[in-house]
Protein backbone atom coordinates (compact mmCIF):
# COMPACT_ATOMS: atom_id res chain seq x y z
CA UNK A 1 0.00 0.00 0.00
CA UNK A 2 2.78 2.39 0.89
CA UNK A 3 4.55 1.51 -2.35
CA UNK A 4 1.43 2.40 -4.41
CA UNK A 5 1.12 5.80 -2.72
CA UNK A 6 4.71 6.55 -3.61
CA UNK A 7 4.09 5.78 -7.31
CA UNK A 8 1.00 8.00 -7.41
CA UNK A 9 2.96 10.81 -5.85
CA UNK A 10 5.63 10.62 -8.47
CA UNK A 11 3.03 10.67 -11.27
CA UNK A 12 1.35 13.75 -9.78
CA UNK A 13 4.69 15.56 -9.62
CA UNK A 14 5.39 14.82 -13.32
CA UNK A 15 1.92 16.11 -14.40
CA UNK A 16 2.29 19.35 -12.42
CA UNK A 17 5.76 19.95 -13.91
CA UNK A 18 4.48 19.32 -17.45
CA UNK A 19 1.62 21.81 -17.02
CA UNK A 20 4.00 24.45 -15.76
CA UNK A 21 6.30 23.91 -18.77
CA UNK A 22 3.35 24.24 -21.19
CA UNK A 23 2.26 27.50 -19.59
CA UNK A 24 5.82 28.81 -19.81
CA UNK A 25 6.01 27.89 -23.52
CA UNK A 26 2.64 29.55 -24.27
CA UNK A 27 3.79 32.64 -22.47
CA UNK A 28 7.03 32.71 -24.45
CA UNK A 29 5.19 32.27 -27.76
CA UNK A 30 2.68 35.00 -26.88
CA UNK A 31 5.54 37.29 -25.90
CA UNK A 32 7.29 36.52 -29.24
CA UNK A 33 4.15 37.22 -31.25
CA UNK A 34 3.52 40.42 -29.33
CA UNK A 35 7.09 41.54 -30.02
CA UNK A 36 6.66 40.73 -33.77
CA UNK A 37 3.38 42.62 -33.96
CA UNK A 38 4.89 45.59 -32.17
CA UNK A 39 7.67 45.89 -34.78
CA UNK A 40 6.87 47.79 -38.00
CA UNK A 41 6.43 45.63 -41.09
CA UNK A 42 6.88 46.82 -44.68
CA UNK A 43 5.67 45.08 -47.83
CA UNK A 44 5.70 45.59 -51.59
CA UNK A 45 2.49 47.12 -53.04
CA UNK A 46 2.57 44.59 -55.89
CA UNK A 47 0.52 41.64 -54.66
CA UNK A 48 2.40 39.02 -56.67
CA UNK A 49 5.84 39.90 -55.24
CA UNK A 50 5.15 38.87 -51.59
CA UNK A 51 8.13 40.81 -50.21
CA UNK A 52 8.25 41.72 -46.49
CA UNK A 53 10.84 43.66 -44.50
CA UNK A 54 11.18 45.26 -41.05
CA UNK A 55 12.87 48.31 -42.61
CA UNK A 56 11.68 50.78 -45.25
CA UNK A 57 13.29 50.65 -48.68
CA UNK A 58 12.70 49.43 -52.21
CA UNK A 59 11.36 46.10 -53.39
CA UNK A 60 14.23 43.91 -54.67
CA UNK A 61 11.92 42.47 -57.38
CA UNK A 62 10.14 45.47 -58.91
CA UNK A 63 11.96 48.46 -57.39
CA UNK A 64 8.83 50.08 -55.90
CA UNK A 65 8.89 51.72 -52.46
CA UNK A 66 7.84 49.37 -49.65
CA UNK A 67 4.65 50.34 -47.81
CA UNK A 68 4.00 50.12 -44.07
CA UNK A 69 1.59 47.40 -43.06
CA UNK A 70 -0.90 48.63 -40.46
CA UNK A 71 -1.84 46.58 -37.41
CA UNK A 72 -5.25 45.96 -38.89
CA UNK A 73 -5.27 42.71 -40.78
CA UNK A 74 -5.56 43.11 -44.58
CA UNK A 75 -8.04 40.26 -44.63
CA UNK A 76 -10.42 41.83 -42.13
CA UNK A 77 -14.02 41.65 -43.28
CA UNK A 78 -13.29 39.12 -46.03
CA UNK A 79 -15.20 35.90 -46.25
CA UNK A 80 -13.11 32.72 -46.09
CA UNK A 81 -14.42 31.56 -49.50
CA UNK A 82 -13.09 34.77 -51.09
CA UNK A 83 -9.59 34.28 -49.70
CA UNK A 84 -9.49 30.59 -50.61
CA UNK A 85 -10.44 31.08 -54.31
CA UNK A 86 -7.70 30.40 -56.93
CA UNK A 87 -5.57 33.42 -57.89
CA UNK A 88 -6.28 32.88 -61.57
CA UNK A 89 -10.04 33.28 -60.99
CA UNK A 90 -10.36 35.79 -58.16
CA UNK A 91 -8.03 38.59 -57.04
CA UNK A 92 -8.32 40.37 -53.68
CA UNK A 93 -7.37 44.02 -54.17
CA UNK A 94 -8.51 47.56 -53.47
CA UNK A 95 -7.17 49.38 -56.56
CA UNK A 96 -9.32 52.10 -58.17
CA UNK A 97 -12.14 51.12 -60.51
CA UNK A 98 -13.86 52.69 -63.50
CA UNK A 99 -16.99 52.15 -65.61
CA UNK A 100 -17.80 52.32 -69.30
CA UNK A 101 -18.46 55.83 -70.58
CA UNK A 102 -21.05 56.26 -73.35
CA UNK A 103 -20.09 59.12 -75.65
CA UNK A 104 -19.76 60.08 -79.30
CA UNK A 105 -16.19 60.37 -80.55
CA UNK A 106 -15.02 62.29 -83.61
CA UNK A 107 -12.70 59.70 -85.11
CA UNK A 108 -9.37 60.94 -86.46
CA UNK A 109 -7.32 58.38 -88.35
CA UNK A 110 -3.63 58.95 -89.05
CA UNK A 111 -2.36 57.34 -92.24
CA UNK A 112 0.37 57.52 -94.87
CA UNK A 113 0.33 57.66 -98.66
CA UNK A 114 1.85 59.24 -101.75
CA UNK A 115 0.98 61.53 -104.66
CA UNK A 116 0.03 59.98 -108.00
CA UNK A 117 -1.43 61.10 -111.31
CA UNK A 118 -5.19 61.31 -111.69
CA UNK A 119 -5.71 58.63 -114.35
CA UNK A 120 -9.01 60.19 -115.38
CA UNK A 121 -7.07 63.05 -116.96
CA UNK A 122 -4.59 60.90 -118.87
CA UNK A 123 -4.49 61.26 -122.66
CA UNK A 124 -3.44 58.63 -125.19
CA UNK A 125 -1.40 59.18 -128.36
CA UNK A 126 -2.22 56.37 -130.80
CA UNK A 127 -1.04 55.45 -134.28
CA UNK A 128 -3.82 55.82 -136.85
CA UNK A 129 -1.84 54.00 -139.52
CA UNK A 130 0.61 51.14 -139.55
CA UNK A 131 4.16 52.11 -140.38
CA UNK A 132 7.70 52.84 -139.27
CA UNK A 133 8.83 55.62 -136.91
CA UNK A 134 11.15 57.81 -138.97
CA UNK A 135 11.68 60.61 -136.46
CA UNK A 136 11.05 60.78 -132.67
CA UNK A 137 10.89 64.15 -130.92
CA UNK A 138 10.60 62.90 -127.29
CA UNK A 139 13.37 60.95 -125.62
CA UNK A 140 12.74 60.19 -121.95
CA UNK A 141 9.98 59.55 -119.49
CA UNK A 142 8.40 62.44 -117.61
CA UNK A 143 9.40 64.78 -120.43
CA UNK A 144 7.10 67.81 -120.51
CA UNK A 145 5.01 68.11 -123.71
CA UNK A 146 2.39 70.71 -124.69
CA UNK A 147 -0.79 70.41 -126.63
CA UNK A 148 -0.06 70.60 -130.39
CA UNK A 149 3.59 69.59 -129.97
CA UNK A 150 5.06 67.30 -132.62
CA UNK A 151 5.79 63.85 -131.17
CA UNK A 152 6.97 61.69 -134.07
CA UNK A 153 6.95 61.21 -137.86
CA UNK A 154 5.66 57.91 -139.23
CA UNK A 155 6.22 56.48 -142.70
CA UNK A 156 3.17 54.54 -143.87
CA UNK A 157 2.52 53.00 -147.32
CA UNK A 158 -1.21 53.25 -146.60
CA UNK A 159 -1.24 57.03 -146.21
CA UNK A 160 1.13 57.43 -149.16
CA UNK A 161 -1.35 55.54 -151.34
CA UNK A 162 -4.23 57.68 -150.07
CA UNK A 163 -2.32 60.86 -150.98
CA UNK A 164 -1.65 59.58 -154.49
CA UNK A 165 -5.34 58.78 -154.95
CA UNK A 166 -6.31 62.35 -154.05
CA UNK A 167 -3.70 63.83 -156.36
CA UNK A 168 -4.90 61.57 -159.21
CA UNK A 169 -8.47 62.82 -158.78
CA UNK A 170 -7.38 66.44 -158.63
CA UNK A 171 -5.41 66.00 -161.86
CA UNK A 172 -7.83 63.90 -163.92
CA UNK A 173 -11.31 64.62 -162.49
CA UNK A 174 -11.23 67.84 -160.46
CA UNK A 175 -14.94 68.50 -161.03
CA UNK A 176 -15.96 65.28 -159.26
CA UNK A 177 -16.52 66.99 -155.93
CA UNK A 178 -17.86 63.92 -154.10
CA UNK A 179 -14.83 61.74 -154.91
CA UNK A 180 -12.38 64.52 -154.07
CA UNK A 181 -14.15 65.14 -150.77
CA UNK A 182 -14.16 61.41 -149.93
CA UNK A 183 -10.43 61.14 -150.65
CA UNK A 184 -9.72 64.20 -148.45
CA UNK A 185 -11.83 62.82 -145.59
CA UNK A 186 -9.95 59.53 -145.74
CA UNK A 187 -6.64 61.36 -145.28
CA UNK A 188 -8.06 63.24 -142.28
CA UNK A 189 -9.21 59.96 -140.74
CA UNK A 190 -5.72 58.52 -141.22
CA UNK A 191 -4.32 61.34 -139.10
CA UNK A 192 -3.41 64.03 -141.59
CA UNK A 193 -4.08 67.53 -140.31
CA UNK A 194 -5.89 70.22 -142.32
CA UNK A 195 -2.65 72.10 -142.73
CA UNK A 196 -0.89 69.07 -144.17
CA UNK A 197 -3.83 68.44 -146.46
CA UNK A 198 -3.73 72.01 -147.76
CA UNK A 199 0.02 71.73 -148.41
CA UNK A 200 -0.60 68.51 -150.33
CA UNK A 201 -3.25 70.09 -152.54
CA UNK A 202 -1.14 73.21 -153.09
CA UNK A 203 2.19 71.53 -153.83
CA UNK A 204 0.73 68.42 -155.54
CA UNK A 205 3.58 66.39 -154.00
CA UNK A 206 2.86 63.47 -151.61
CA UNK A 207 4.64 63.42 -148.24
CA UNK A 208 6.44 60.19 -147.40
CA UNK A 209 5.85 60.61 -143.62
CA UNK A 210 2.99 61.86 -141.55
CA UNK A 211 3.53 63.89 -138.37
CA UNK A 212 1.85 62.83 -135.12
CA UNK A 213 0.96 65.63 -132.69
CA UNK A 214 -0.03 65.58 -129.01
CA UNK A 215 -3.55 66.62 -128.14
CA UNK A 216 -2.65 66.99 -124.45
CA UNK A 217 -0.23 68.81 -122.15
CA UNK A 218 1.65 67.03 -119.37
CA UNK A 219 4.28 64.34 -118.71
CA UNK A 220 4.79 61.75 -121.42
CA UNK A 221 5.13 58.02 -120.70
CA UNK A 222 5.11 54.86 -122.73
CA UNK A 223 1.67 53.43 -123.01
CA UNK A 224 2.88 49.86 -122.37
CA UNK A 225 3.92 50.46 -118.75
CA UNK A 226 2.91 54.09 -118.18
CA UNK A 227 6.49 55.19 -117.69
CA UNK A 228 7.78 54.73 -114.15
CA UNK A 229 4.31 53.96 -112.81
CA UNK A 230 3.32 50.32 -112.37
CA UNK A 231 -0.29 49.69 -113.34
CA UNK A 232 -0.69 46.54 -111.30
CA UNK A 233 0.51 47.94 -108.00
CA UNK A 234 0.13 51.68 -108.56
CA UNK A 235 3.48 52.39 -106.88
CA UNK A 236 6.54 54.26 -108.07
CA UNK A 237 9.30 51.94 -109.27
CA UNK A 238 13.01 52.51 -108.84
CA UNK A 239 13.99 56.17 -109.15
CA UNK A 240 16.46 55.35 -111.93
CA UNK A 241 13.51 54.69 -114.24
CA UNK A 242 12.50 58.35 -114.07
CA UNK A 243 15.31 59.42 -116.39
CA UNK A 244 15.61 56.29 -118.51
CA UNK A 245 15.15 56.58 -122.24
CA UNK A 246 11.85 55.54 -123.73
CA UNK A 247 11.70 52.04 -125.13
CA UNK A 248 10.10 53.43 -128.27
CA UNK A 249 12.95 54.11 -130.72
CA UNK A 250 13.28 55.44 -134.24
CA UNK A 251 12.99 52.67 -136.81
CA UNK A 252 10.45 50.67 -134.84
CA UNK A 253 7.12 49.74 -136.40
CA UNK A 254 3.75 50.63 -134.96
CA UNK A 255 0.41 49.04 -135.68
CA UNK A 256 -2.77 50.80 -136.70
CA UNK A 257 -4.74 51.71 -133.58
CA UNK A 258 -1.80 51.02 -131.24
CA UNK A 259 -1.54 53.34 -128.22
CA UNK A 260 2.08 54.48 -128.30
CA UNK A 261 2.27 57.15 -125.56
CA UNK A 262 0.25 58.37 -122.59
CA UNK A 263 0.31 61.94 -121.35
CA UNK A 264 -0.44 62.56 -117.65
CA UNK A 265 -1.46 65.97 -116.42
CA UNK A 266 0.54 66.81 -113.22
CA UNK A 267 -1.93 69.57 -112.36
CA UNK A 268 -4.61 66.94 -111.69
CA UNK A 269 -3.41 64.54 -109.04
CA UNK A 270 -4.49 62.00 -106.44
CA UNK A 271 -3.27 61.43 -102.90
CA UNK A 272 -3.40 57.65 -102.45
CA UNK A 273 -3.82 56.82 -98.75
CA UNK A 274 -3.38 53.39 -97.12
CA UNK A 275 -6.33 52.30 -94.95
CA UNK A 276 -5.57 49.44 -92.55
CA UNK A 277 -8.04 46.74 -91.57
CA UNK A 278 -9.00 48.13 -88.15
CA UNK A 279 -10.02 51.48 -89.69
CA UNK A 280 -11.74 50.35 -92.86
CA UNK A 281 -15.24 50.43 -91.39
CA UNK A 282 -14.76 54.05 -90.27
CA UNK A 283 -13.59 55.53 -93.58
CA UNK A 284 -16.27 56.47 -96.08
CA UNK A 285 -16.41 58.30 -99.36
CA UNK A 286 -16.78 62.01 -98.70
CA UNK A 287 -14.79 62.09 -95.42
CA UNK A 288 -12.65 65.20 -94.98
CA UNK A 289 -8.88 64.67 -95.14
CA UNK A 290 -5.97 66.90 -94.16
CA UNK A 291 -2.93 66.07 -96.30
CA UNK A 292 0.61 67.16 -95.37
CA UNK A 293 3.31 66.54 -98.04
CA UNK A 294 6.65 65.53 -96.52
CA UNK A 295 8.53 67.48 -99.20
CA UNK A 296 6.60 70.69 -98.40
CA UNK A 297 4.94 70.59 -94.93
CA UNK A 298 3.80 74.19 -95.39
CA UNK A 299 1.65 73.21 -98.37
CA UNK A 300 -0.85 71.15 -96.40
CA UNK A 301 -4.37 71.17 -97.80
CA UNK A 302 -7.82 69.76 -97.14
CA UNK A 303 -9.83 67.64 -99.53
CA UNK A 304 -12.37 64.82 -99.47
CA UNK A 305 -12.12 61.10 -100.19
CA UNK A 306 -13.21 60.66 -103.79
CA UNK A 307 -13.03 56.87 -104.11
CA UNK A 308 -12.09 53.79 -102.05
CA UNK A 309 -10.59 50.96 -104.06
CA UNK A 310 -12.57 47.73 -103.42
CA UNK A 311 -9.51 45.46 -103.38
CA UNK A 312 -6.34 44.82 -101.39
CA UNK A 313 -2.99 45.73 -102.87
CA UNK A 314 -0.50 42.90 -103.26
CA UNK A 315 2.36 44.15 -101.09
CA UNK A 316 0.82 46.10 -98.20
CA UNK A 317 -2.58 44.37 -97.83
CA UNK A 318 -4.45 47.63 -97.31
CA UNK A 319 -7.33 49.38 -98.97
CA UNK A 320 -6.45 52.56 -100.83
CA UNK A 321 -8.47 55.76 -100.60
CA UNK A 322 -8.12 58.26 -103.45
CA UNK A 323 -8.18 61.96 -102.61
CA UNK A 324 -8.60 64.14 -105.68
CA UNK A 325 -7.08 67.65 -105.55
CA UNK A 326 -5.92 70.48 -107.81
CA UNK A 327 -2.13 70.48 -108.06
CA UNK A 328 -1.82 73.43 -110.43
CA UNK A 329 -0.90 75.85 -107.61
CA UNK A 330 0.62 73.47 -105.05
CA UNK A 331 3.02 71.86 -107.55
CA UNK A 332 3.66 68.85 -105.31
CA UNK A 333 5.97 66.40 -107.14
CA UNK A 334 4.37 63.15 -108.23
CA UNK A 335 5.54 60.28 -106.03
CA UNK A 336 5.98 62.45 -102.92
CA UNK A 337 5.19 60.79 -99.58
CA UNK A 338 2.38 62.37 -97.57
CA UNK A 339 0.93 62.15 -94.08
CA UNK A 340 -2.82 62.47 -93.75
CA UNK A 341 -5.48 62.78 -91.07
CA UNK A 342 -8.86 61.38 -92.02
CA UNK A 343 -11.77 62.84 -90.07
CA UNK A 344 -14.09 59.86 -89.86
CA UNK A 345 -17.71 59.68 -88.87
CA UNK A 346 -18.76 60.46 -85.30
CA UNK A 347 -18.94 57.17 -83.44
CA UNK A 348 -21.29 56.79 -80.44
CA UNK A 349 -20.24 53.84 -78.32
CA UNK A 350 -19.14 52.65 -74.88
CA UNK A 351 -15.49 53.29 -74.06
CA UNK A 352 -13.00 52.06 -71.45
CA UNK A 353 -9.43 53.22 -70.83
CA UNK A 354 -7.00 51.11 -72.80
CA UNK A 355 -5.13 49.96 -69.68
CA UNK A 356 -8.37 48.54 -68.22
CA UNK A 357 -8.52 45.86 -70.92
CA UNK A 358 -6.06 42.98 -71.02
CA UNK A 359 -5.40 41.22 -74.33
CA UNK A 360 -5.02 37.43 -74.24
CA UNK A 361 -4.46 37.04 -77.96
CA UNK A 362 -7.83 36.17 -79.44
CA UNK A 363 -9.68 37.18 -76.25
CA UNK A 364 -9.87 40.41 -74.25
CA UNK A 365 -10.67 40.47 -70.52
CA UNK A 366 -11.32 42.98 -67.77
CA UNK A 367 -11.26 42.51 -64.01
CA UNK A 368 -14.82 43.10 -62.86
CA UNK A 369 -15.35 44.35 -59.30
CA UNK A 370 -17.23 42.13 -56.86
CA UNK A 371 -17.85 42.54 -53.13
CA UNK A 372 -14.41 41.49 -51.91
CA UNK A 373 -12.24 41.56 -55.01
CA UNK A 374 -12.03 41.21 -58.78
CA UNK A 375 -12.84 38.42 -61.20
CA UNK A 376 -11.64 38.16 -64.80
CA UNK A 377 -14.42 38.56 -67.36
CA UNK A 378 -14.27 38.17 -71.14
CA UNK A 379 -15.52 41.06 -73.28
CA UNK A 380 -15.82 41.89 -76.98
CA UNK A 381 -13.91 44.97 -78.09
CA UNK A 382 -14.03 47.19 -81.14
CA UNK A 383 -11.74 49.96 -82.33
CA UNK A 384 -8.96 51.71 -80.43
CA UNK A 385 -9.05 55.51 -80.41
CA UNK A 386 -7.18 58.14 -78.40
CA UNK A 387 -6.03 55.64 -75.71
CA UNK A 388 -9.62 54.41 -75.29
CA UNK A 389 -11.03 51.09 -76.45
CA UNK A 390 -14.57 50.42 -77.61
CA UNK A 391 -16.57 47.78 -75.70
CA UNK A 392 -19.11 45.90 -77.82
CA UNK A 393 -20.35 43.23 -75.43
CA UNK A 394 -19.69 41.62 -72.06
CA UNK A 395 -20.29 44.55 -69.67
CA UNK A 396 -23.12 46.83 -68.59
CA UNK A 397 -22.90 50.50 -67.72
CA UNK A 398 -23.19 49.70 -64.00
CA UNK A 399 -20.32 47.21 -63.91
CA UNK A 400 -17.11 48.46 -62.30
CA UNK A 401 -13.76 47.19 -63.53
CA UNK A 402 -10.17 47.65 -62.41
CA UNK A 403 -8.69 50.75 -63.97
CA UNK A 404 -5.40 48.89 -64.59
CA UNK A 405 -5.89 45.25 -65.56
CA UNK A 406 -2.16 44.55 -65.84
CA UNK A 407 -1.74 45.35 -62.14
CA UNK A 408 -3.95 42.41 -61.16
CA UNK A 409 -2.43 39.81 -63.45
CA UNK A 410 -0.05 37.35 -61.85
CA UNK A 411 2.84 36.88 -64.26
CA UNK A 412 3.37 33.33 -63.00
CA UNK A 413 -0.14 32.12 -63.69
CA UNK A 414 -2.70 32.25 -66.46
CA UNK A 415 -6.10 33.91 -66.33
CA UNK A 416 -9.04 31.55 -66.27
CA UNK A 417 -12.25 32.95 -67.73
CA UNK A 418 -15.66 31.43 -68.11
CA UNK A 419 -17.58 31.97 -71.33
Amino acid sequence: MKKQLTIWGLLLTVVISSCNNTKDQDADQHSHVSDKESKPLYTCPMPQDSVFSDKPGKCPKCGMELELVTNKSSTAGLEPESILQPANEFVVSSIPVTTMQPRAEQIEIETLGYISYDNRNAGSIAARVSGRIEKLYVRYRFQKVNKGQRIMDVYSPEILTAQQNLLFLLKNDPDNVSLVQAASDKLRLLGMSDRQLQDLIKNRTPAFTIAVYSNYSGHIHESSNSGAMDNKEGNMKDISLLTEELNIKEGMYVQKGQSVFKVYNPDKAWALLNIYADHQALVKKGNTVRVVPETAPGKDFRATIDFIEPFFRVENKTLTARVNFDNSLLKIPVGSQVKATIFGNTKKAFWLPRQAVLSLGLDAVVFRKYDNGFKAQKISTGMLHDNNIQVLDGLSEKDSVAINAQYLMDSESFIKIKN
